[in-house]
């Protein structure tokens, strides 16, 4: 038998029946949200189901794992997930960084970054873009997208950088410079230049964005009333094979006879239950 258990803190030490959602035991307790917020900020929450996705996530790996291994051995296994170990795990590059040397830079103020070129900037029609440089040569070919060969010229802007108040002014010069444009202008010109950059997209432009689409991101869902929605897909697709639920979500007690007919049940031990009010058969 292969079987998982999912809990805030894990199945051993003192804090075992501590109750825990994810804003607590994945977000706040595991330190992704020290990780995340910077210093300057007021602590935020974590988006719902945020936590209990990733840990979902984790599970699942955990379950295959194991039942691969029981195709191979004949035997089972407990598979055990918790939301403190899992977002530990989803902040591994600075934990990694904070067990090996005893510190490390998480989320700092933007005034306090150290790389000039990477991060978010603001445009004329006050939209956010995020830019994220790929290797050192990625400065000359920024200079040249926004037509800016004196950056380039200037010794002191040479990646890397290693002086804080230098950062800080050529972040201030492109701030400036990428508020003269437009979303769609700076964009083009980034894209053109082969640089890695993304706009920071709402919910609602990512709904309507059809490279989101062919990703895959959307599935359609039937529902008990003879309609059906648009609803988030799962991560992975398997090309070829429809993943669009066949079925919509049974009602509450819909399938309660079927269910105790298959834990062992009889017709009549399923009758007494449902007279006593011990189970509901809806519909």
């Amino acid at each position: 038998l292969v079987y998982a258990s999912v809990s805030g803190y894990g199945l051993e030490g003192p804090e075992v029946d501590t109750p825990a959602f994810d804003l607590t035991g994945f977000w706040t307790r595991s330190g992704v949200a020290a990780a995340t917020i910077p210093p300057d900020q007021e602590p935020f929450t974590c988006r719902p189901g945020f936590g209990d996705h990733y840990t979902a996530l984790a599970t699942l790996s955990g379950v295959l794992a194991a039942l691969r291994e029981r195709d191979r051995t004949g035997r089972g296994r407990l598979v055990e997930t918790s939301l403190l170990r899992t977002g530990y795990y989803a902040v591994s590059w600075d934990a990694s960084q904070q067990l090996r040397y005893g510190h490390v830079a998480t989320a700092q103020p933007r005034r306090d970054r150290p790389g000039a070129l990477g991060g978010f900037f603001r445009t004329a029609d006050d939209r956010w873009f995020c830019l994220v440089p790929r290797s050192l040569e990625c400065f000359a070919a920024l200079t040249r997208a926004i037509e800016r060969p004196d950056l380039l010229a200037d010794a002191r802007f040479a990646p890397p950088i290693a002086d804080l108040e230098v950062v800080r002014e050529l972040r201030g010069v492109l701030d400036q410079v990428f508020s003269g444009f437009t979303l769609a202008e700076i964009g083009e010109r980034l894209s053109r230049a082969d640089l890695i950059w993304a706009p920071m997209a709402t919910l609602a432009e990512v709904a309507a964005d059809p490279q989101a689409a062919a990703a895959g991101c959307f599935t359609t869902t039937r529902d008990r009333f003879g309609g059906a929605f648009p609803a988030p897909a799962s991560p992975a697709r398997f090309p070829g094979l429809a993943t669009t639920p066949h079925r919509a979500a049974p009602g509450l007690g819909e399938h309660t006879r079927e269910v105790l007919a298959e834990a062992g049940y009889s017709e009549d031990a399923i009758a007494a239950l449902l007279r006593a009010g011990s189970a509901i058969q809806a519909g």
